[in-house]
């Protein structure tokens, strides 16, 4: 099974527990542009690394269309260096992988603001 997929699902079942509502999918970072237009979700989960287009660029480009974009980045350990350009080029925060429940809930929560509403999410990589 791709672990891309299983993580992508794991994230949207999390986002479900939380009352919130996916919107959308996406493997690879020229999708998650397409579905960021497609759907204006109310935050998206992008992951680093994937293909065709990596997830910090692919956050850049939706950012750079849609200022009001909230992208929390998602990361496995030791891509620091990656987490800040991520950050310096648009995205609102991150989580590291694996992605624990009770921290993604209070990084959607602070990125959303402080009515803490989970409504649409759209997923990317992951």
């Amino acid at each position: 099974m791709d672990t891309s997929v299983f993580a992508r699902k794991n994230l949207a079942r999390m986002v479900e527990s939380f009352g919130g509502q996916v919107a959308s999918e996406a493997g690879d970072g020229m999708t998650a542009i397409t579905e960021y237009d497609r759907t204006n979700p109310d935050i998206v989960l992008m992951d680093i690394t994937m293909p065709q287009m990596e997830g910090i660029e692919a956050a850049e480009k939706i950012v750079l269309a849609h200022p009001e974009a909230r992208i929390v980045m998602v990361s496995s350990v030791g891509y620091q260096e990656n987490i800040v350009a991520a950050l310096q080029r648009g995205a609102r925060h991150f989580v590291q992988k694996p992605v624990k429940p009770e921290v993604l809930y209070e990084v959607i929560k602070y990125v959303l603001g402080e009515d803490g509403a989970v409504a649409h999410v759209a997923g990317a990589g992951a």
